[in-house]
């Protein structure tokens, strides 16, 4: 009971520690061939949207490439998560709160 109890303070951390990793890491998200950029850092923060001015003007396809750009950033994001988890040898698939 005892070690299973260290383990999770252990793990507990681990997380802390490891989200002060990801929020120094950068990913970016990227649609409409480049023309709509997501970055964001590898705890799910937007930090910038660019734009490319020929998208402003059309609506409908802006509106989808920001949602795609926005799931690219997310999908790299968790990408880079699994990779941190395992340098800090958690099992795959492993879902942690807050990560």
């Amino acid at each position: 009971m005892f070690e299973k109890l260290k383990f999770l303070k252990d793990l507990k951390s681990q997380a802390g520690q490891l989200k002060e990793i990801l929020a120094n890491e950068e990913v970016e998200g990227l649609a409409a061939m480049g023309k709509v950029k997501v970055l964001m850092d590898g705890n799910q923060k937007v930090l910038e949207v660019n734009i490319d001015p020929e998208l402003v003007s059309q609506r409908e396809s802006l509106q989808m490439a920001l949602a795609e750009a926005f799931n690219d950033a997310v999908e790299k994001v968790h990408n880079l998560m699994a990779e941190k988890l395992k340098e800090y040898g958690v099992p795959g698939g492993m879902d942690l709160p807050g990560m």
